[in-house]
């Protein structure tokens, strides 16, 4: 017997239940990539002001009002390091990962 791709799609799509907890499949499904768009957008509008503020810096240390050297700043990075990254653990953690949320990431990146 011959099976058909679309036959294989269809039962697939068959196994999605129609709802899950009284919420349609596809809110449930949309909710990732609503919140990977608005992460996205975030995340560039972000790095927007961490450039400029690290530009002002190199800036500020050059013309001497900030003292800026090396050992000063591993000091700092020993200091903050391990609290960024488990603050950054958290939100990870806290995200719904999922292709949706990926997609959702990338778009709010490019196009926010």
């Amino acid at each position: 017997m011959l099976v058909l791709p679309l036959d294989l799609l269809s039962d697939l799509l068959g196994l999605i239940p129609k709802s899950i907890g009284g919420l349609p499949t596809l809110v449930i499904m949309a909710v990732p990539f609503i919140v990977g768009l608005i992460v996205g957008f975030l995340i560039k509008k972000v790095l927007k002001i961490a450039i400029i503020a690290a530009i002002i810096v190199v800036v500020v240390a050059y013309f001497g009002f900030f003292g800026l050297s090396l050992s000063s700043l591993g000091n700092l990075v020993t200091q903050y390091g391990p609290i960024a990254a488990q603050e950054a653990i958290l939100l990870f953690g806290l995200l719904p990962l999922g292709l949706g949320l990926i997609i959702g990431l990338i778009l709010g990146f490019i196009f926010g």
